[in-house]
């Protein structure tokens, strides 16, 4: 069913509100790799906002001292939307949540408990009633704390249906506002889980004082026909998150449920607050900034979900594009153009085009996007919106130092050791001009990195791709290192790809310096990195 012109993101007509709480901070965090910086969640942050989402869940406070002041600073900062913070059903949790959520303008509690047999038995070792007992207790303590207050029964989904209504009913009476049935480990099937929801409407006495909300896994990849099904049910939240990322296999994609909702009105009469045009941006800020890139086929923000190339389908699309196209690419931030910009663009017409692509930025990071831009014009000879896009998504100034790489020589030959001389400048004065050799000049230049920082990694992971069109694309590049246990990632963008590889491992580098990364010991060599490839 096509879309119409309608205002994207309006609330209209006889649909009911749908809320989107989003956990692209929390949950999509825990997926490995897709840890992110301070600064890189409040930019995240700020863009689910202005994507309009409904409730942020801001991290686990009680997790650790830095998902704490994350909470904190995201609180502070995001007006627009109610800012959620995780805790179990203890005091301790509670506490700490709501000492980082106080300041925030509509904050939320969200306490849980598991509930199914296997963790009954095994996780928590309590019997139904100690459970009822602890949720009753979690919730009331959150309630003494925060008007705002859900509860989430984990593991709902294998949990018998009879108990899970005596819970829902317990922790409603207790003052939850919103009850969250999780599809935790992505169990379930649409037709199973909606009946789920179904049966809880109807044996849940209080039902009408919260709201229903589901959160579904993508074990078996029906996370978000799961929760299409719990709102043909009767849910009225949906927890997900932006590209799906998340525990395992992921979460509930939020830019497909809200697109499913928006095109599918006839099944589903609900509508969110979202402005869809804002999806696109905020699924590549995503990406950015976890590293964990967007498939081709991924639908509604992937490359190819507006591509067509059989000739029927494009024969068909010139006729009229609802042949083969149920919304429009204008719809979720997409458009048509692709060279915009040149060399003798002004700032300006560089901040319009940004705009325009969807990204806000502050003048700092406007500048840094511009001289990069302007770098680039030089040495490209045309430049297209996903080569501004990429340039906006780096833009972050955390990343800035203390290292960076004032010049570098690489001289390789086929049959023969590729080698790397740089010259290297330290935030604090410090200069220093290493070489090194590998079996490729991307190895040789990470042995010359390590070589003048004095930083210790093994490589984890290494991944590199075109990310813009044409004979002199950008290339991106990801690095993935591990320093005395703990992983870090960097990014590197650029039209060489062993500079893009070398930024990126510079980044990883960065962050374990400004982390108080130990240093690699002087009398010791730099230590054998696996073999990056012979690039």
């Amino acid at each position: 069913m096509a879309t119409d012109d309608g205002p994207v993101g309006d609330i209209g007509g006889d649909a009911e509100r749908l809320v989107i709480f989003d956990t692209t901070l929390r949950d999509g965090e825990q997926a490995p790799g897709c840890s992110m910086t301070a600064r890189e969640k409040l930019r995240v942050a700020r863009s689910l906002a202005d994507l309009g989402v409904d409730v942020i869940e801001a991290g686990f406070p009680a997790a650790s001292k830095g998902d704490w002041e994350s909470v904190r600073d995201i609180a502070r900062e995001i007006r627009e939307a109610s800012v959620c913070g995780l805790a179990r059903c203890n005091d301790a949790d509670i506490e700490a949540a709501w000492g980082a959520l106080q300041e925030a303008e509509r904050p939320r509690i969200h306490v849980f408990i598991a509930t199914s047999p296997i963790h009954r038995e095994y996780k928590l070792e309590m019997s139904k009633a100690e459970v009822v007992e602890r949720a009753v207790a979690g919730v009331t303590k959150a309630r003494a704390l925060c008007e705002d207050v859900e509860f989430s029964a984990e593991d709902a989904a294998r949990t018998e249906p009879e108990f899970l209504a005596e819970v829902v009913t317990a922790v409603i009476a207790a003052g939850a506002r919103t009850v969250n049935i999780p599809d935790t480990v992505g169990y379930a099937v649409p037709g199973e889980f909606g009946q789920l929801i179904r049966y809880l409407r109807e044996h849940v006495p209080n039902i009408d004082q919260a709201i229903l909300s589901v959160h579904c896994h993508d074990d078996l990849g029906l996370a978000v026909a799961n929760s299409l099904a719990a709102v043909e049910a009767g849910a009225r939240q949906i927890e997900c998150t932006i590209n799906g990322i998340g525990e395992r296999a992921g979460n509930c994609a939020l830019e497909e449920v809200v697109m499913a909702v928006r095109t599918r009105s006839d099944r589903l009469p609900v509508a969110t607050a979202v402005d869809t045009r804002r999806l696109h941006p905020t699924s590549r800020l995503v990406a950015s900034v976890t590293g964990v890139q967007v498939p081709r086929n991924k639908a509604i923000v992937g490359e190819n979900a507006f591509a067509h190339e059989a000739g029927i389908h494009q024969h068909g699309m010139m006729r009229h594009e609802s042949t083969y196209e149920i919304m429009r690419p204008e719809d979720v931030g997409l458009g048509g153009s692709r060279m915009v910009l040149g060399k003798h663009s002004g700032r300006h017409a560089f901040r319009r085009r940004v705009e325009e692509l969807g990204f806000e930025l502050d003048e700092a990071d406007l500048d840094r996007a511009f001289m990069a831009f302007k770098q680039l014009a030089d040495r490209k000879k045309d430049v297209y919106d996903a080569d501004i896009e990429a340039l906006v998504l780096r833009t972050d100034v955390a990343d800035a130092g203390p290292w960076r790489i004032v010049e570098m020589h690489i001289t390789s030959g086929s049959g023969s050791l590729a080698a790397a001389a740089l010259r290297m400048a330290h935030q604090d004065g410090r200069t220093r001009r290493e070489a090194a050799a590998g079996d490729g000049p991307v190895e040789a230049a990470f042995r010359a990195i390590q070589r003048a920082t004095g930083i210790e990694v093994a490589l984890r992971d290494f991944d590199i791709r075109n990310v813009t069109n044409g004979k002199d694309a950008q290339g991106e590049a990801v690095v993935t290192v591990d320093h005395y246990g703990t992983t870090y990632r960097g990014t590197g963008l650029d039209t060489d790809i062993v500079e893009a590889s070398a930024l990126a491992f510079l980044q990883a580098i960065n962050r374990i310096s400004r982390a108080g990364g130990r240093p690699l010991p002087e009398e010791r060599a730099a230590p054998d990195l696996p073999a990056a490839g012979s690039m």
